[in-house]
């Protein structure tokens, strides 16, 4: 393969267009949360905490929740609020299993100010894992309660340890990313995660998740010892993640804005340089950049571009060389 071969900007289009359309396509689904918990599991504050909305009502009293709810968020994001099983009346319990099977994630409450996994808790736990196992153990209330390490380590004892068990305070917000990740997790196995995090709050963590992973990744391919091997898959791995943080931040990212970032992060401020052009200005490039370099590359673009979004700097190559070269610094002397 000649370099000058190694990546034509038609491939290069070609590749923009494919990551733009996957993401396009994601956002395009629907998304079904179904919670259960007993009635101040502390469910709707959750809701509104990881949205950063208020999706949910909460109830001022004991017992707010006695039926099934549905919150529609931004047409496209159904939040599926229930009481425990035994406290649904039977007229209901059919529709609510219905919104189990269908469920995305279920989002299983327990109080850690209350008895933890009463025998009734665990009762539902085990009819809802007959239809879906797609369920994340919330343990909410954490600021109320005492030694809570011993409360996680009960559940997941008592469970088998079959689910993550994320113990959280809807009421202060801690753990909340741990697990806004856990969600994250579960629904990318259903293309379904960047609809997710699009809406979430705390978006700056969100993307330093989606930057590391993309860097393991490029570390994994810069590692394949075939001259030329990694130039088109690393470029496609970072024209992926310069998409997906622009959807994340709703930022516009064009063809040519992506091009000339994914250039500028190679050689420098040089416009609208194509491809082939790399060559004749860059020795080696195209060649085996190694695991760490690669790595290093693409963590360091990922944090340019996030922190032009996050700083509502105009990106092009010219504001992005002087970012990526810092980031990239403090990469290299990790």
């Amino acid at each position: 393969m000649e370099q000058d071969d190694l990546l034509s900007d038609k491939e290069f289009d070609r590749i923009f267009e494919e990551r733009a359309r996957e993401i396009n396509e994601q956002l395009e689904k629907e998304i079904l949360i179904a919670m259960i918990g007993d009635v101040n599991a502390g469910k709707s504050s959750t809701i509104n905490e990881l949205m950063e909305s208020n999706v949910a009502e909460i109830g001022a009293t004991p017992g707010a929740t006695q039926r099934v709810t549905k919150y529609m968020y931004k047409d496209k994001i159904v939040f599926v609020d229930t009481p425990g099983l035994d406290d649904v009346k039977s007229e209901h319990s059919a529709e609510t299993m219905k919104f189990y099977k269908e469920a995305d994630v279920i989002l299983f409450f327990l109080n850690a100010a209350g008895t933890v996994l009463s025998e009734t808790e665990l009762n539902s736990l085990k009819q809802i894992e007959k239809i879906n196992t797609d369920i994340i153990i919330v343990l909410n209330k954490i600021d109320a309660a005492e030694d809570i390490e011993s409360l996680v380590a009960y559940i997941q004892e008592n469970t088998d340890y079959k689910y993550p068990v994320i113990p959280i305070s809807s009421r202060t917000g801690q753990n909340m990313t741990l697990l806004q990740d856990e969600m994250l997790i579960l629904l990318e196995t259903k293309k379904k995660d960047i609809l997710m995090a699009t809406n979430m709050a705390r978006k700056s963590a969100i993307a330093n998740k989606w930057i590391m992973s993309a860097g393991a990744s490029a570390a994994t391919i810069g590692a394949i010892p075939i001259p030329g091997a990694d130039f088109v898959p690393l470029t496609a791995l970072q024209v992926g993640l310069m998409v997906k943080l622009a959807t994340l931040y709703g930022k516009k990212l064009t063809k040519n804005n992506a091009k000339e970032l994914i250039i500028a992060s190679l050689v420098g401020n040089v416009g609208k340089t194509l491809f082939r052009q790399i060559i004749k200005v860059v020795p080696g490039a195209g060649l085996v950049v190694g695991a760490s370099v690669a790595g290093a590359m693409t963590i360091a673009l990922g944090h340019a571009v996030k922190y032009a979004y996050e700083q509502d700097i105009e990106l092009n190559a010219k504001s992005l060389a002087p970012l990526y070269q810092t980031f990239l610094k403090k990469e290299k002397g990790k």
